[in-house]
């Protein structure tokens, strides 16, 4: 095992490389990519980008996949976007964060492209490709934030600093970044009994503040022999801190107070780097990752009436270490035909370990330790994975692609529990792309797929603040499922672009929540569904005499059936998304610098279900927002923004039941939570 202080000096290292390197590219930006729909800075002169983020983010009918999706290992390619070509080998330092680090004069193009365009096995539908060509000199782009909120004081340290350059075949990029959380809620909670009769209201006041800090950077190689290097690296901080209030008046009884308190402190590390170079008539890639995580955590309640009697203290304490560490080679081969094999091997080594106890104390007295099981543990995993993949032209408007697949693996558990499993997968997909006309592509995609387990499955914990906890599972399984996917991508021309995916997914063993000795906790169930559909559209407005105006939207809907493990009853997936959209109206009003928008927000969830209670959180009517810019504030971008306009309210409904859900209902909580308006003012320049 590699030490922690290890990795974070690796870091630190690759970071001062990057920052040190001298600055640029090729000489000669690399040719067009075939088939390619092509942006450049004139494309986007109307909203005056300052990185290649923002520049992707104005595609039309395009967003951004992420790298982080929790996907397993390294795999086969995640996300949809490619710098000069090549997949940034990366997680939480992906294609996104690496977009943010490169200033848009270093763009030289776009390229919306199908991705089998490139020999990257995996990669399907539309892709971007940003093309960078540096020019020795060093440049980069500055912002700065600040908040006002009700409840909570402001902050004035919402900074990010990028910088990127090169020289001959060396390039970098770095980024450092302050970017504080706040959240502030009040209002009244309704307790009542199983038919409705008052029994307590309470006033609570909810705080969130967290300091988020994070520093990143990468650099690449290009030499002349055509070998392609990349190393990148990014550590964060990331200190939270929750704290809510409650006045308790109860019908019969004195009236009391609680007090929660939350606090964690996270560090992050995360390196990562890939070889690529010729070998025979293909190419050879080698990727690593590693990533280390260590979070500190402590909860405490207080409560007790106002006239000093029933006073109770409860403290949960969890020190928490993860990490992940991946090697994958890949081989290639590609024909002049459009024909390409791939040849993947992949290795990955996963942990956490949990120390935590639980202490309690009732009229005052000292805390004493209470017994929580399996809440000590260490669950680790081992898996190597191998899969063949070969794409072709099956005309000059068709391709597919075909993978084959398995992996073994290993899950152990020690500690409070102990348990050793070896599994056995199969995976793989296959995809075919048609380019119906200029103007519209299908894609369809069949895939078997292996979960990613949530190591906190395994072990107990305890939740102070909602006054539950769960069960910790030592026979958890991983989740396989059978996905079939369809995906449109339409564009049209002057008017806009969309796009719409419609899936089903058969799941088998899939994790869900299911009774564990006296509680309950997660668990495998024998099968589920889900169908959905996911759209990004955008609409320009010119054409209706709405001049340098346009209407995006992006949404997902999913609907979802499994069957109860404790009732029976059909259900949904416990705590799933049910829906989600955000559509925005932006107006760049021509021949100023002047822009201005709105938009609105809206999502909901389906219910928990736990053994004894369910639950539903949700949010009315939406998160409203509106905002001003100038492109040209000296040379600076300001933008002030007001958010939460439609007074939008975090609602939540619980259910107790006696004894479990199959009794009747004994107590229900009904709370709406007000967080009033939110003033953002920012600024952010280029050098």
């Amino acid at each position: 095992m590699i030490p922690f202080t290890r990795l974070a000096a690796s870091a630190c290292f690759s970071l001062a490389t990057s920052f040190i390197a001298l600055s640029a590219v090729a000489d000669m930006a690399p040719e067009t990519t075939p088939g390619a729909t092509i942006y450049t800075m004139d494309d986007f002169s109307q909203y005056a980008p300052r990185t290649a983020l923002e520049m992707v983010s104005r595609i039309p009918g395009f967003s951004i996949q992420g790298d982080d999706d929790g996907s397993r290992g390294f795999g086969q390619a995640s996300g949809n976007v490619l710098i000069n070509g090549q997949r940034v080998s990366g997680k939480s330092n992906g294609a996104t964060e690496s977009l943010d680090r490169i200033s848009a004069s270093s763009v030289v193009r776009l390229e919306l492209v199908d991705a089998s365009a490139f020999e990257i096995a995996g990669l399907s539908g539309h892709v971007v490709n940003v093309i960078t060509n540096g020019d020795g000199a060093v440049s980069g782009t500055w912002r700065w934030r600040a908040r006002f909120r009700d409840n909570l004081p402001p902050f004035y340290n919402g900074l990010n600093l990028t910088l990127s350059g090169g020289q001959g075949d060396i390039s970098w990029s770095f980024e450092a970044e302050s970017s504080p959380e706040r959240g502030a809620s009040n209002g009244p909670e309704f307790v009542t009994d199983g038919i409705g009769n008052l029994i307590q209201r309470r006033e609570e006041d909810f705080t969130y503040a967290a300091e988020y800090v994070s520093v990143s950077g990468s650099v690449g190689w290009t030499p002349a022999s055509g070998a392609i290097g990349n190393l990148n690296a990014k550590t964060t901080l990331f200190q939270p801190d929750r704290k809510e209030t409650s006045k308790l008046f109860p019908v019969n009884g004195p009236e009391g107070r609680r007090l929660y308190e939350g606090a964690e402190d996270e560090v992050f590390v995360e390196v990562g780097g890939d070889y690529e170079f010729g070998f025979g008539p293909g190419r050879l890639k080698a990727i690593g990752l590693v990533r280390r995580e260590d979070s500190p955590i402590i909860d405490r309640v207080f409560r007790g009436d106002v006239d000093g009697m029933d006073i109770s203290e409860s403290l949960f304490t969890r020190d928490i270490e993860e990490g992940e560490y991946i090697l994958r080679t890949e081989y290639g081969l590609a024909f002049e035909n459009g024909n390409d094999w791939q040849f993947a091997l992949e290795g990955a080594f996963n942990y956490l370990d949990q120390q935590s106890s639980l202490a309690s104390s009732e009229g005052g007295s000292p805390l004493e330790l209470q017994t929580l099981p399996n809440a000590n543990s260490r669950v680790e995993e081992q898996r190597g994975e191998v899969s063949v993949t070969h794409g072709r032209r099956l005309s000059p408007s068709v391709t597919g692609q075909v993978s084959m697949g398995a992996e073994i693996s290993e899950l152990s558990q020690s500690g409070d529990a102990s348990n050793v499993r070896t599994f056995t997968r199969p995976k793989g997909f296959a995809s075919l792309s048609w380019q119906v006309d200029p103007s519209l592509k299908l894609v369809t995609r069949l895939e078997r797929e292996v979960g990613q387990l949530d190591f906190f499955d395994f072990v107990s914990s305890v939740n102070l603040s909602a006054g539950n906890g769960e069960n910790g599972n030592p026979e958890i399984v991983p989740e396989q499922s059978w996905r079939l996917s369809a995906q449109a991508e339409k564009n049209y021309g002057g008017w806009g672009a969309a796009t719409l995916e419609v899936f089903y997914s058969d799941i088998e063993d899939i994790v869900d929540r299911v009774p564990i000795g006296t509680g309950d906790g997660p668990g495998n169930l024998d099968s589920a569904w889900r169908v959905g559909a996911e759209w990004d559209a955008t609409l320009k407005l010119d054409k209706v005499g709405f001049a340098g105006a346009e209407l995006s939207f992006e949404g997902e809907y999913f609907e979802s059936e499994v069957s109860d493990p404790l009732t029976g009853e059909v259900r949904p997936i416990n705590d799933s998304s049910k829906y989600w959209m955000l559509a925005e109206m932006r107006q760049d009003v021509p021949r100023t610098d002047w822009a201005w928008g709105v938009g609105f927000e809206r999502w909901e969830r389906n219910p928990y279900y736990r053994l004894s209670e369910t639950g539903q959180e949700g949010a009315r009517p939406g998160f409203g927002f509106a905002y001003v810019e100038h492109k040209d504030l000296w040379g600076m971008t300001g933008q002030a923004m007001i958010g939460n306009v439609a007074n939008q309210n975090d609602t939540f409904r619980r259910q107790l039941y006696d004894t479990n859900r199959l009794g009747n209902v004994v107590r229900v909580e009904d709370r709406a939570r007000d967080f009033g308006p939110i003033v953002t003012v920012q600024l952010e320049g280029k050098f």
